[in-house]
């Protein structure tokens, strides 16, 4: 019998009647695949929708083959079922479809015709083979009164510095909707004395073509907490760096080579990010680009914006030839940071992202993205400031256009959720980012690491007295951001493990902080 993830107590009985069936027809999977459990890598939903969401799998016998392909070449039919109960007694839609080397057996189904606001239950069949149960939920209409949200969000999972525990408590909380802000994998492995302390490897090279990024996020997903986490709830995901390259800006490397060398890589890592996550279809482009941010609206209580922060940004600040480095830099001796024509998501998305702003009519506007937006003054001695380069510090004047727009549109609310940081961060969004004075305009929650270590706290707790928009930082804990979204306020937990290192860790709550409706900026609670 093959090992499949322990679920969430809701669809624990629909598991039970997979595993009923399983031994009748895995003989015929083995004619298939050698016997091996196709569905190694589970199950997962996202995108969702009123009257659907995305389902997603990937089949695979031998899931981090150096192809690439999961040990799988031919065709294979697989059917998929949604159904109203957790025995899938009420079958409320169902299809087939083929699973191909195309994609390396990847599945999307984008299911539509449910009922809004409400959980489903769904599975695959291929082979004779059953996968796990997910659980699935439609949002509420567009319209409809909404009571309570609660979310679960997630950044920054390196596989070698510790185990994904966090995962598995964020899946114990039954979240409606996770939210992933990038660095779901890392392209590296870590190498010499770094890797003595790794507590699991990936044995595997770097990743620079489609099978390298297909076996990490293969090998990602073989992990039960994380395959939980996925089959507890539909998530909303947007990509950082690691997903292709450490600190890539762009079509910029962080270290040699052209544009259009890069390029190449850069398209196999969002080919293999999109055959991982369960979103809507997207496809290359013939500038091989992905377009993966997007709106999603939960009743009148919410409306999200998953934003893309690294494909379209333009070069990064004051960098030698040939990169796109992060640094830390003075206005003195880098004279392009504020450049007008330089952008943080595109010019194309910013407008998409102002237009939606100006015509929302949500209580709580919501942007999920890769880095953090607040800014971050170092200042010692009567040096002249600095700025590190890699977050919205570095494009300060596309950050501009952002907060007089939120200043000039005034849509209910925002709310910024960012990752990428490794280090929790509770901020005051400036109109002008270096004057304290001016007008709160939104309020930023970041998020620590999963599992990836975090950057210096008393260097950075040194430079806070300069920069009393931020509430809080702390960059030695590990976990995630729990949030209840009500029409009255949001409240926010940050959660931390006792010990990577733990397979069992322990979970605890750091602190909390409330955002009242029509007041930004966040309170201790």
């Amino acid at each position: 019998m093959p090992l499949i993830p322990s679920l969430t107590p809701l669809s624990r009985r629909a598991l039970i009647g997979g595993l009923v069936a399983a031994p009748a027809v895995l003989r015929f999977g083995q004619a298939q695949a050698g016997g091996a459990y196709l569905f190694a890598l589970g199950v997962a939903s996202g995108d969702p929708w009123p009257d659907g969401f995305v389902l997603w799998t990937r089949l695979a016998a031998d899931p981090i083959a150096p192809d690439g392909q999961g040990g799988l070449s031919a065709p294979i039919e697989v059917r998929w079922e949604v159904a109203s109960d957790e025995g899938f007694t009420r079958i409320a839609a169902a299809g087939r479809l083929i699973a191909d080397a195309s994609t390396a057996h990847a599945i999307h189904v984008e299911v539509q015709g449910l009922r809004p606001a409400s959980p489903y239950w769904y599975r695959f069949t291929a082979a004779g083979q059953q996968s796990p149960v997910g659980l699935a939920r439609t949002t509420p209409a567009v319209n409809a009164p909404v009571d309570r949200l609660k979310l679960a969000v997630a950044s920054c999972s390196n596989w070698e510095v510790g185990y994904f525990s966090a995962y598995g408590h964020m899946a114990d909380e039954a979240p409606d909707l996770t939210l992933f802000l990038g660095d779901y994998i890392y392209e590296y492995s870590r190498t010499g004395e770094r890797a003595s302390t790794n507590v699991r490897n990936y044995g595997l090279e770097e990743a620079t073509t489609l099978a390298g990024y297909r076996n990490r996020h293969a090998l990602h997903k073989t992990d039960a907490d994380l395959q939980r986490l996925h089959a507890a709830a539909p998530c909303l995901v947007t990509w950082d760096d690691h997903e292709v390259l450490n600190n890539y800006s762009g079509v910029w490397p962080d270290r040699g080579g052209t544009p259009t060398d890069f390029l190449k890589r850069r398209a196999a890592g969002y080919q293999a990010f999109y055959e991982a996550m369960p979103i809507r279809r997207t496809r290359m482009d013939a500038a091989l680009q992905m377009p993966i941010h997007k709106r999603i609206r939960y009743g009148r209580l919410a409306e999200f914006y998953m934003l893309d922060g690294r494909q379209y940004r333009s070069r990064g600040a004051c960098v030698d030839e040939g990169g796109a480095k992060g640094q830390i830099v003075t206005d003195a001796l880098c004279s392009d940071r504020r450049d007008p024509s330089r952008t943080f998501l595109g010019f194309e998305q910013e407008r998409w992202l102002y237009d939606s702003l100006a015509r929302t009519d949500a209580q709580w506007n919501i942007m999920g993205q890769n880095l953090v937006m607040a800014g971050l003054r170092f200042e010692n001695r009567g040096d002249e400031t600095r700025y590190w380069t890699d977050t919205w510090d570095g494009f300060p004047t596309a950050r501009d256009r952002m907060t007089q727009a939120l200043h000039t549109l005034k849509p209910s609310n925002p709310v910024v959720l960012s990752g990428d940081y490794h280090s929790f961060w509770t901020n005051d969004v400036l109109l002008n980012s270096e004057d304290e004075t001016s007008p709160v305009v939104a309020t930023e929650f970041v998020g620590t690491s999963i599992t990836s270590g975090g950057p210096p706290y008393e260097g950075l707790m040194s430079a806070m007295p300069a920069n009393p928009h931020i509430k809080f930082f702390e960059s030695r804990e590990r976990g995630y951001i729990s949030m209840e979204v009500t029409p009255d306020q949001i409240m926010t937990r940050y959660q931390i493990v006792s010990d990577v290192r733990d397979p069992k860790a322990s979970l605890s709550t750091l602190n909390t902080w409330i955002v009242e409706n029509g007041r930004p900026g966040a309170q201790a609670a």
